[in-house]
């Protein structure tokens, strides 16, 4: 039998590419996205076609009230979603989202007998977010061996992250190799109430442009 891993999907290009990793990669896959207060719900419809479509064991959506304590434009409707490029980390930063979201993974993991955990960070094509970096990948796995009964008994937790070092045309050409149907996904932190994306946020940015270097048709539908 194959073996279990737990994939964090948003429904973005992202992760979506990584569940398509791990099914080639022989991965029986069980999908955890997350309802967090995220103004853009709109990617958790995108993350059930994303699982359905690729075929999953499982997909759960996990509530969360992030938006209660989190201080991000992703949050905070009262907050304005960036539409130029800025220095530094941007205000779409969720504090410790990655961490919160690998944390609940990892139980869900250990629940699982899954001992792989796949994760889309990326630090070539990304906004800045400090848990996306290799260092905090790496931080993470070592907790996660220190703090569980599967880790102190020997059996040693992985967190993939295949896409670390690729950049979003790379990922899209890997995407497209392996036969994702883009069209499924979305990316962008403020679409419209028709589910079409704004095209100026930093997510649809480097979307638009990875598509462009790529070679390959953006599927995604803009409202500007």
């Amino acid at each position: 039998m194959s073996k279990k891993a737990v994939i964090l999907l948003s429904g973005g290009l992202d992760s979506s590419t990584c569940l398509a990793i791990a099914k080639k990669e022989g991965f029986s896959c069980y999908a955890i996205s997350f309802d967090y207060g995220q103004r853009h719900r709109v990617e958790l419809s995108a993350a059930k076609r994303v699982a359905d479509t690729l075929g999953t064991q499982e997909h759960r959506i996990v509530q969360l009230s992030l938006g209660d304590l989190a201080d991000s434009a992703l949050t905070d409707l009262r907050l304005a979603v960036p539409e130029t490029p800025s220095e530094g980390i941007p205000i779409t930063y969720v504090p410790a989202r990655n961490p919160i979201f690998l944390s609940i993974a990892l139980s869900w993991a250990e629940s699982l007998g899954a001992r792989d955990i796949f994760l889309g960070a990326n630090i070539v094509d990304y906004s800045g977010y400090p848990d996306c970096r290799p260092e905090f990948i790496a931080a993470f796995e070592k907790m996660a061996n220190l703090a569980t009964k599967a880790g102190i008994e020997g059996e040693h937790f992985h967190i993939h992250t295949p896409l670390m070092h690729l950049n979003k045309a790379d990922i899209v050409k890997e995407g497209a190799a392996l036969g994702i149907d883009y069209a499924l996904t979305f990316s962008c932190y403020q679409a419209n109430a028709a589910g079409q994306a704004c095209g100026v946020c930093d997510s649809c940015r480097i979307r638009a442009d990875g598509f462009k270097q790529a070679g390959i048709a953006d599927p995604t539908v803009y409202f500007s």
